[in-house]
């Protein structure tokens, strides 16, 4: 039998056994070509359209009471680089962009890359923590009203949700502000941490950071956490109804185990890709939420350059926002890929 089997095999090619590549691999191939393509569509979108945009970009320098000689503003703009034809400045972005160089801010006078330094930590600790918070609430709750639906605590939960959904971000920090800032003073209102405290321990410091990012975080998450929810709520009500649910409480298993092992891992795919989708919005709302509270984040950025034409600051602070949301979605759909290989190997 082993020589037959032997007689009637494929031949190997000189050099050894063939190299297969599996199909998996060959769709996460696929997935990161499409990742750097749409990479490309958006540095491209990024430089052209704030100079489709009309106005100076130079105006900041140029005023009644010191206006700017021609000398002067042909030196600011060989050093911007605004002198050379548009495809010479698509080509040095390009360059710069590789070498992860953004040049100098036109209006803030400082290296683009200092300022991200100081701005962009505050935003993705706003925005990480906002996502974590409102998943792992709207992931128990979901689950929680779908498994007593119909019941009080259902409708409860359904109506606040299905309000949270339909309020915007701005609006929410607004009222939490009020609330918790001025009618009942208990978190700070601005700034993301207390001055003068450089001194102080480790400890003191993160409990001083997490005390000021307590209502921004909050606003953010509640504006995220309706979306979420209603989708678990709906999954799991579906899931209830299947055959293996059925015989799985048949067989008396508890009820914590039934809700989030058998019916949570059947919601936890599609959860995953609202997640991703979600960083957009948890990437557009947190600027609404730091510009209420006066969060040091890119908000406090990107407000004054798209005001002053800020080229250099503009592209940095646009391309940074669309690379966090285009590898959080590239991270997820390799993920989901992991979770389901029938979805890998398409």
């Amino acid at each position: 039998m082993t020589a037959e089997r032997h007689a009637y095999a494929k031949p190997e090619p000189p050099g050894g056994a063939p190299v297969r590549v599996p199909r998996q691999r060959k769709a996460a191939a696929q997935r990161v070509v499409a990742y750097l393509v749409t990479v490309w569509i958006v540095v491209t979108l990024v430089f052209v359209l704030p100079r489709a945009v009309p106005g100076d970009p130079l105006a900041v320098y140029d005023n009644a009471e010191a206006p700017l000689t021609p000398e002067a503003r042909a030196a600011f703009e060989s050093h911007y680089h605004l002198d050379r034809p548009l495809l010479a400045q698509y080509a040095h972005y390009l360059r710069s962009i590789a070498r992860a160089d953004f040049g100098d801010s036109i209006a803030q006078r400082a290296s683009v890359g200092f300022l991200l330094r100081r701005r962009l930590p505050w935003t993705l600790l706003l925005v990480g923590t906002s996502l974590a918070v409102s998943s792992a609430v709207s992931f128990a709750a979901g689950i929680t009203s779908a498994w007593r639906r119909g019941s009080a605590t259902d409708r409860r939960l359904l109506t606040a949700m299905t309000m949270l959904h339909a309020v915007p971000e701005y609006v929410l920090a607004t009222l939490l502000l009020i609330l918790f800032g001025v009618v009942i003073p208990i978190f700070p209102i601005a700034s993301a941490s207390t001055p003068f405290t450089a001194s102080s321990g480790q400890l003191y410091k993160l409990a001083d950071v997490a005390f000021h990012l307590a209502l921004p975080a909050m606003a953010l998450s509640l504006g995220l956490v309706g979306t979420k929810f209603l989708l678990v709520r709906n999954t799991t009500i579906s899931v209830l109804g299947q055959e293996y649910m059925v015989a799985a409480r048949a067989k008396g298993l508890p009820d914590q185990l039934l809700k989030y092992r058998h019916a949570g891992r059947n919601v936890l795919l599609p959860f995953l890709t609202v997640v991703g989708l979600q960083v957009a919005f948890a990437a557009g709302g947190a600027l609404f939420v730091e510009t209420v509270f006066g969060y040091p984040g890119l908000a406090s950025l990107m407000i004054p350059a798209v005001e002053n034409k800020d080229f250099p600051l503009l592209e940095a602070c646009f391309l940074l926002m669309a690379l966090l949301v285009l590898t959080v979605n590239l991270a997820v759909d390799m993920a989901y890929a992991r979770l389901d290989p029938r979805v890998g190997a398409e």
